[in-house]
């Protein structure tokens, strides 16, 4: 891949769901590497199908997406080893209740990437500390709070070291109280340079870590750009009129 192209690229990516809704149409979107790009909009504008459409867990109907210079909505393109490069954190944490943290966090290590179980240990450690709980590694999912459950998410993620993260609105099933944390160390791997993703509706975020943020209303990209600029002086009407509502 040369340094200049784009480690995600989206064109003309229209999704269907049967034939009545048309849940995107026609986006081109593009994420360099060490970008962060926040996808904000109403609920059901598509933001989140834009994202599942980034590493295939939703098929565009038409268009095209590259990752990594890969042609992955080609016939035949290796969508499972696309997928090894991209962390994705859901809504819900999707922890197997049965593992303790260290566990969870090192079973894709070992049957994905092949590590030895005290390779994939040492780097649970790692990413675990990363994320800021360390001495949870032996905890079972059940005695964890929901923050601290994104977070082991989070971490398991990392532990694949992945070129890019998405996030799936990562804080929504979270109490507001544990909301914090969670974006804390988001905005810690935005700091250290991770390429990201993410779809969300925390605007004080999106401000603080975004390099640019994109405005998705009724399937389309109605506005993009630095977040100074697109949360202070929004362009479009539609953009104008979200923000009206929530800020």
């Amino acid at each position: 891949m040369s340094v200049d192209m784009p480690i995600i690229s989206l064109r003309g990516i229209h999704k269907w769901f049967g034939t009545s809704v048309h849940a995107l149409r026609g986006i081109d979107l593009d994420v360099a590497a060490g970008e962060v790009v926040v996808i904000i909009g109403p609920s059901g504008s598509g933001k989140s199908t834009v994202l599942r459409c980034m590493n295939m867990l939703e098929e565009p109907t038409t268009g095209t997406v590259v990752f990594d210079g890969k042609v992955l909505t080609d016939k035949g393109a290796d969508v499972d080893d696309a997928r090894t490069e991209m962390g994705m954190v859901f809504q819900q944490f999707n922890l197997f209740p049965h593992l303790t943290v260290g566990q969870n966090v090192t079973l894709a290590q070992r049957k994905v990437r092949g590590r030895s179980k005290a390779e994939a240990k040492e780097m649970a450690e790692h990413q675990l500390e990363r994320v800021g709980i360390p001495e949870k590694i032996a905890a079972y999912p059940r005695q964890l709070s929901g923050g601290q459950q994104q977070r082991v998410a989070i971490a398991r993620s990392l532990a694949m070291e992945p070129k890019v993260m998405l996030f799936d609105e990562p804080t929504s099933a979270l109490d507001p109280e544990m909301i914090k944390e969670v974006l804390e160390v988001m905005l810690h791997l935005a700091s250290e340079g991770m390429t990201m993703v993410v779809v969300t509706h925390e605007m004080g975020f999106a401000r603080a870590a975004a390099d640019r943020v994109v405005f998705v209303d009724e399937g389309m990209i109605v506005e993009q750009g630095d977040p100074d600029e697109v949360f202070s002086n929004p362009r479009n009407d539609r953009t104008k009129d979200f923000f009206d509502k929530i800020l």
